[in-house]
Order: C-alpha cells, then structure tokens, then sequence
C-alpha cells in the first residue's frame, strides 16, 4: 500500500440547503506522504504583512449601526446582555482596523453549523469590520487535502481552517501549524478579544498537545452516543414481555451483555415474532460495507468502549484506545509484542461483537451498507436501539412527521451514555467526540493570519455562539449548554442537553496525542476491519495485520526523526505474554466475557445526572 494513498469520504449528516441531509465527506485524506507534511518547510508567512487590500465603503457608525441590528435580530438569543453583546462586536470593529480592506479565504467541512457560518455569519463579520470573508464549504477529504499541500508547498490556499482534532497528535509534532498559546501571548495579542473566555470552552483538551500548547480553536464538536426507542422500552407489555424472557427489566443498557440481550428480543421474540405494529423490527442496526467510513466506526473509540487500552481521559494513557502505547510523548507500539493493545484480547473482542451483532440483528442490507447509507434508517422507524450513533443527527432525527418522532414534535426516541463492554472498567474512555477546530499555519501571510484569527473568534464568540448551537446542535461552549433557552426546550433534543449537562460527557473524547500520523494511520483500519466482514480473515487475524502494519509506519517514522522529541522511538519485541502479566493494558483474555446484564431506566439515569452523578 502506498504512503500516499488516503482515497474515500465520511457520510455525516451535512446540509445542502437545509439542516440536515445524509451526505457528507470525512476523512479523505489524499494528497502526499504526511511525512513529508510533517517536515515540511514553511515559507512566506511569517514576515508578510503586505497582502493587497481593496477599496472599501466602510465606517464606524455603519458597523455600530449593524451591531444595533444583529443583537435586535440574528444574534438573539445569546448568553450576553445586550450591552455585553454590543460591546464585543465593537472589540472586532476596533482590533480590525489594521486589516480594513482585506480578504480573507477560510475553509471547513460542509455541516449545518459551517454552512452557518458561511450564509450568516461571514456576512455580519464583514459588516463589522470591513474584512472581506470568503467561506467555503468542502468535504472533510477535501478541507485536509488543501491543508496538506498549503503545509507542504508553502503556498497560501487558505487563511484559516476548520478540521477535526483527530489531528492533534499530527499537528503537535509538526513545526507547520502556529500554536495558538504561542500566537495568542505574542504575535497575535492585539487581535485576541478579551471575552474568548477559553475556560467556558468545553473542548480545548483535544486540541492540546503533549507539550501542554492550545493548537486548535474548537468551532463545533458532537459524540456518538447510544439511541434507542423510549417508546417501546416504556411500552408496559414490552417491557413485561422482556423481563419474563431474560429476568431483568427492559432499560437503557449498561454494558455490551444487556445490549445484546435488548438486540435479541426485538429482533427475535418481541410480541412471539421480532415485530411491533404488526411491523418487523430490528434490535441492532450498523454498517459493514468495505469503505473509508468502517475505519473510524472504529478508530471513533469503538475499541475503548469494549474496554481495550489504559485509564485515561482525554485519551488512555498510556495505552490509548487505538492500541497504542506511548513512553512519555513517543509512540512504542501498537502490537501486544510491543506493550500496545490494537491487537490484544479486548480489541479482538471488539471486532468480534461488531461483526457477531451485524450477523444476528441487524437488517440484512447493513452489511452492504456504508455510514451515509445506514445513517436514516433508524429514522424510518423499524430500529430499537443503535449502539454508536452520531448526535449530528439529532435535527433529522426530530423533523416533523417522521415515524419517530410524536405528533407534538417531541421525539419517541432518547440518547444516552454507550454501553460498555466486558473489558471496560472506571476511568476508561466511553465513546468518540468530534471536535473541528479552527487551526492556523505559519505559512499564512501575518496580516491574513490575524485576519482570519478575529473571524475564528468571531463565529466562536459568545454574541453568536448559542444562536450557531441552535441551528446546528454542535456545542462548543458550557455556557450555552447551561442556557435559558436549552433548558426551556430540553424535551425537544431527546436526551441532548441533559447528556451534554453530565458529568458523563467528559468520557467522550476524540482522537488524541498518541497517534502521531493520523492520515497515514486511518487508511489501515477499514482495510483490515473488512476482511473480519467478509469472512476472509478471523478478528484475532485482521487485528494482528493492523498491528502489524501500523508499527511498520511508526518504525518509518521513528527512522525519520517524524515529530522531534515525541518521535516514535518502537518498543524491541518481547513475547506476548510478557506484557500480558504485567499490569494495564494489554490485558489477558476474559474467562467470561459476557458478564451480568446491567440495564437503568433512563428517567433515574437523567436523575442521577442532574444530581452530579455519571450513571
């Protein structure tokens, strides 16, 4: 396989038009060797401040006009008072002053909070300010292919750019991304508002780097979460129905055994025959066709939530949940043989569940199915439980006349925490978080990069950000989440709000700082994943293969020196046992690994919550 090689999509919900739709790219990373990407010099940036600007029509009073009107209008509501509001949009009119004139070119993934950003808040940023705000909306392969070729040739293609935190362990062992601790305290001071408020935001440990430097700006995040029919796990027959079959009650499930259990019954046995309504059911629904979008159903911390790796959160440490083991900053591998866990007990176990429950109670056609494709079925109302589902589809899920949601617009179905499975334990990550970032190269023009800076700030500020919340449900700031507005219409997002008001949420993480070429690394996890599928190999083989082949890019770029001081530096093989007896991951095969079904009722559940509780 080609270094080079990175070619497929990720279907999340995105919007073409209107909120929502099934169509979105992710994670299509072609382009170059990231190698390269990595030690690439950056030329031209930092000591440009010469970029053209145009003439412009542009005063003051017409900004403090405009300001008048979006806080009266497109800003409302917000957690600011109106004054407060008024005051930070007078901030971006005054710091904009050396930059009147310019345009500036951005660029993020097409989703409803960037189309957003680009229809609305582009605009009222150049009212503003008198910064001309070229947004565009890419697929996600796309945003990063552009990345990597600006990284590499130097070349300014964009001024600023939105992509996935997944990256972190990529950008923090490069020399090409300004980190935004540095260029808040130093060249970009007189452009960083007083009102960021980096505390309030809920995402900056993602976009963190071992060296402790804030690299990314969070923009908008989501988390995959369990969803399931409230209404038929509260139906009293059903639920009667349950308890008489496997002798506990019919709940939210809290580790993998009850999961499978609930996908049994509802596939098989609900009402004598697998149906509600007269109508067939499914109690698990999935995908499995041989596509980009099957590596991160697991790389997005499918293999966490089986309980593979150490302890840790944002990531495990220090055995993260894609099996690799770090010493300090450096990656030392990803086979048992090393100390990793990509091929251990746990992960082979998750593989094997994934591919076990597809088989058993899944429509037949999700295994023929890619993300995009398997991404509206629950809404067509014959699914009762999906275990990894994306609360990006939130506002599809509660349009009006769906068969899932009820005739007063409140939805039928809830989200909760993911079940665990047998190999999990307290501390442990529960499930992925997406976090696009806002991210700056040194390879941008000074002007252009400070530009593009208080646009990042902009769309991120609290004047506009529980409006963005609203219309795309990708919160980047607890003050939102706390809102006036979110508590009065908590009821509408079926368990949204209240999962995001946990404790729990912290759990949910991305991608972090162990993975230390993300785009070379992902493209071997779908390969692998499909053959399980398929049939051609068994779990313990295809884990062993991905093993095997991701500690052939770590030894590559360990002989390159790829990421300075956090380089890989490979642990020599030891026999599998060795690493097995001592403590942490990797752990020894379970003697059981079904457990005791453990279900909660999801009203004691949201309880338990509000009260400062995780379960």
């Amino acid at each position: 396989m080609s270094d080079s090689t990175w070619t497929g999509s990720r279907g999340r919900p995105r919007g073409s038009g209107t909120r929502g739709g099934w169509r979105r790219g992710r994670r299509a990373l072609a382009g170059a060797a990231v190698a390269g990407v990595l030690v690439a010099g950056c030329t031209g940036g930092d000591d440009g401040d010469s970029s053209p600007r145009a003439k412009i029509n542009f005063s003051t009073a017409d900004a403090a006009t405009a300001a008048e009107r979006l806080v009266a209008g497109e800003f409302t509501p917000s957690t600011l008072s109106r004054a407060d509001q008024l005051k930070e949009l007078a901030w971006f009119t005054k710091a904009a002053e050396p930059y009147r004139g310019l345009e500036i070119h951005v660029v993020s993934e097409t989703i409803t909070t960037h189309q957003y950003e680009s229809e609305k808040l582009a605009n009222a940023f150049t009212e503003l300010t008198g910064i001309k705000v070229k947004h565009d909306l890419l697929q996600e392969g796309d945003v990063i292919e552009k990345l990597q070729t600006q990284i590499q040739s130097g070349d300014n293609i964009y001024d600023g750019y939105v992509n996935d935190s997944d990256l972190i362990g990529t950008h923090s062992r490069g020399d090409y991304v300004f980190p935004l601790s540095d260029y808040m305290a130093g060249e970009g001071k007189a452009v960083t508002s007083p009102t960021l408020d980096i505390d309030d935001f809920i995402g900056t440990s993602f976009t963190t780097g071992p060296d402790k430097k804030l690299y990314q700006l969070p923009d908008q995040q989501f988390a995959n979460l369990y969803w399931y029919r409230y209404d038929w796990f509260t139906d009293p027959k059903i639920k009667a129905q349950f308890k008489a079959i496997y002798h506990y009650d019919l709940g939210v499930p809290v580790n993998w055994a009850a999961y499978e259990d609930i996908a049994d019954f509802f596939s098989n046995k609900v009402n004598g025959n697998g149906t509600v309504g007269g109508k067939k059911v499914y109690g698990h629904m999935d995908y499995g066709k041989k596509d980009p979008s099957l590596g991160w159903r697991f790389t997005d911390a499918w293999l966490s939530m089986a309980g593979n790796g150490d302890p840790g959160i944002p990531n495990g440490l220090p055995v993260d949940e894609w099996g690799i083991r770090v010493e300090g900053c450096r990656p030392a591998g990803s086979s048992v043989t090393r100390g990793g866990d990509t091929n251990g007990p746990a992960s082979v176990y998750a593989l094997t569940k994934y591919v076990d429950w597809m088989k058993k109670y899944a429509p037949r056609e999700a295994a023929g199915m890619n993300f995009s494709e398997a991404g509206p079925v629950p809404a067509q109302g014959n699914i009762a439980q999906q275990v990894f589902w994306y609360t990006a589809f939130t506002a599809d899920m509660t349009k009006p006349g769906l068969p899932v949601v009820n005739a007063d617009g409140t939805p039928k179905w809830r989200m909760a925490p993911s079940p665990h499975g047998a190999y999990w334990h307290d501390g442990q990550k529960l499930g992925y978080q997406d976090a696009g970032s806002w991210t700056l190269l040194r390879s941008t023009p000074k002007d252009k990069r400070a530009a593009a800076w208080l646009y990042a700030q902009f769309t991120t500020s609290k004047s506009v950000s529980l409006k963005k919340s609203i219309t795309g449900l990708t919160f980047i700031r607890d003050s939102d989440i706390n809102s006036d507005y979110f508590t009065k219409n908590a009821a509408k997002y079926g368990g949204l709000i209240e999962f995001y008001r946990s404790p729990a949420r912290k759990q949910w993480t991305p991608t972090g700082t162990n993975v230390p070429d993300y785009p070379r690394l992902a493209q071997l996890w779908w390969q692998n994943v499909a053959t399980a599928v398929t049939g051609e190999t068994t779990p313990q083989q295809s884990m062993d293969n991905l093993a095997k082949q991701q500690d052939e890019v770590l030894q590559r770029l360990e002989r390159r020196g790829t990421g300075g001081d956090c380089a890989p530096k490979l642990n020599p093989e030891s026999p599998a046992q060795v690493w097995l007896d001592r403590p942490g991951a990797p752990v020894p095969k379970l003697a059981d690994e079904r457990g005791k079904p453990q279900t909660l009722d999801y009203d004691t559940l949201v309880a338990s919550w509000k009260a400062g509780g995780t379960s």
